[in-house]
C-alpha cells in the first residue's frame, strides 16, 4: 500500500492538526470538507487510508459511509471515523455500516497516527 490519506472533514482546526501530524510522519494528505461531493474525491484521489468525519455539511459521514461500502471500488477502503459525539450508539452504528475504526475527539496525535498506520498496514 501507499501513504496516501484523504481527510474529510470541516473543522479547520482539526484539518490543520491532522494535516500537519500525518504530513510530518511521511503521509501525503488530500483534504475535503464537504459531504455532497466527498464520494466524488474519494474517487478522484484513491486514497490508501480514509479520515472521515461524522458530521459534515450536506451529507453525513454515516451516509458516506454507506455508500463506501456498498460500491465494489472502495468496499475495502480503510476507514478511521472521527467524531465529537462519544456516545456508544454512534460507534455501534459506524461499526454497524462497515467502519474500520472509531474515534472520538478529542484525540491524542499518536493515536492518529498509529491508527492510520495500522489501517495502512504500515
Amino acid at each position: 500500500m501507499g501513504n496516501r490519506v484523504l481527510l474529510i472533514e470541516d473543522e479547520p482546526n482539526i484539518i490543520e492538526a491532522i494535516s500537519f501530524i500525518l504530513s510530518r510522519d511521511g503521509w501525503e494528505v488530500t483534504t475535503h470538507s464537504d459531504g455532497a461531493t466527498a464520494m466524488d474525491r474519494i474517487r478522484e484521489k484513491s486514497p490508501d487510508v480514509l479520515i472521515l468525519d461524522v458530521m459534515l455539511p450536506n451529507r453525513s459521514g454515516y451516509d458516506i459511509l454507506q455508500e463506501l461500502r456498498a460500491d465494489d471500488g472502495t468496499a475495502d477502503l480503510p476507514v478511521l471515523m472521527l467524531t465529537a459525539r462519544g456516545q456508544k450508539k454512534d460507534q455501534s452504528l459506524a461499526e454497524s455500516y462497515g467502519v474500520s475504526r472509531f474515534m472520538t475527539k478529542p484525540f491524542s496525535n499518536s493515536e492518529v497516527v498509529a491508527c492510520v498506520r495500522e489501517l495502512a498496514g504500515k
